[in-house]
C-alpha cells in the first residue's frame, strides 16, 4: 500500500484511540500494577490497544503486531521481515492516572525491521505528529524542524527509567551535569512525546537510559525526520529488537558535539 494512504489510516486510528482516552472516567479504580516500580496499567491501556490492533488490521492486514499490553513483549525473528506495527496505546500511563498532561498514543510501522512510518497523537491538545522515512516530519500537517541553537541556549528533557532502579544514579548525575551546560531541565513523563518535542524544536537534548521499542519507535523516526540525531547513549544506531537507551540531540547540539554521557561524565553507557 502507498505510504500516504498507510499514514492516513494510522492517523485515523490514532484519533479514534485518542477519543477513548478522552472518554476515560474513574481511572484509578480501573488501574492495576505491573512488575517494576511505578509501572501501572489501566483498563484504558488495554481497551485502546485492542481497538488499535483491530483498526490497524483493516489498514494493513498482512502486518504483525507488537504492543505493550499484549503480554508478548519479546521481539520475534519473524518481525525482521515484512510489516510490524509497534504500539504504545497510552505512553505516559502515570501521567494519565494522575491527570498530568500529556499522555499520547504512539504507533510505529516497521518495514523489514526498520521504522517506516511514525505517528504520535496527543488528544488533549489535538496534536498529531507524523513522519514517513525520508519525507520529513509534520505536526498537524505542517513541516517541523529540529532546534538549531547550541546546548547553552537549549532545554534538556530526560526520562527517569523508573522501572530500573540501578540506572537512577547515572540518570540523575547526567541531569545534574546537563543542568550546568543547558538553559534548564525538563521531564514530561512520556518518551514518545519527548521525541516529538525534539522534532518541533522545543528542546536540545532528550535522553533515557532504558526504553522498550514501543516507547521510542515512532518518536525516534519523527525526531530523525525533523533533523535530530537519534542514537543510543553510546552514540550507536538504535536497535528495534530489544530494550535500549535513547539519546536525541537537536541539529544545533549535534553540530556542537560533546553531549553524550561519555563526553559529559566520562562514562560510555552500554545497553
Amino acid at each position: 500500500m502507498d505510504a500516504e494512504k498507510l499514514t492516513a489510516g494510522i492517523e485515523a486510528a490514532a484519533r479514534r484511540a485518542g477519543a477513548i482516552m478522552l472518554s476515560a472516567s474513574d481511572i484509578e479504580r480501573k488501574t492495576s500494577e505491573k512488575e517494576g516500580h511505578g509501572n501501572f496499567v489501566t483498563e484504558y491501556d488495554k481497551k485502546i490497544q485492542a481497538f488499535l490492533f483491530d483498526a490497524l488490521r483493516e489498514v494493513l492486514p498482512e502486518a504483525n503486531f507488537l504492543g505493550e499490553e499484549d503480554g508478548a513483549g519479546n521481539f520475534r525473528e519473524e518481525y525482521r521481515k515484512g510489516y510490524l506495527f509497534v504500539i504504545d496505546p497510552i505512553d505516559g500511563t502515570a501521567n494519565f492516572l494522575s491527570g498530568f498532561r500529556p499522555s499520547v498514543t504512539s504507533i510505529a510501522l516497521l518495514k523489514d525491521g526498520e521504522p517506516y512510518i511514525g505517528v504520535v497523537y496527543d488528544p488533549y491538545d489535538d496534536l498529531m505528529f507524523t513522519a514517513q522515512r525520508g519525507k520529513g516530519a509534520f505536526r498537524n500537517g505542517e513541516r517541523i524542524h529540529s532546534l538549531e541553537r547550541d546546548l547553552a541556549h537549549s532545554l534538556v528533557d530526560f526520562g527517569t527509567a523508573p522501572y530500573y532502579p540501578e540506572l537512577q544514579d547515572l540518570t540523575f548525575a547526567l541531569a545534574r551535569r546537563y543542568m550546568n551546560l543547558a538553559m534548564d531541565i525538563r521531564h514530561a513523563g512520556t518518551a514518545a512525546w519527548d521525541l516529538c518535542l525534539m522534532a518541533q524544536g522545543s528542546i536540545g537534548i532528550f535522553y533515557e537510559l532504558k526504553l522498550e521499542v514501543w516507547d521510542f519507535a515512532a518518536g525516534a523516526l519523527i525526531a530523525e525526520e525533523a533533523g535530530c540525531r537519534v542514537t543510543d547513549a553510546a552514540g550507536l544506531p538504535l536497535t528495534y529488537d530489544r530494550k535500549t537507551s535513547v539519546m536525541a540531540a537537536s541539529a544545533g547540539v549535534a553540530r556542537e558535539g560533546c553531549y553524550l554521557p561519555a563526553d559529559v561524565l566520562g562514562i560510555n553507557v552500554k545497553n
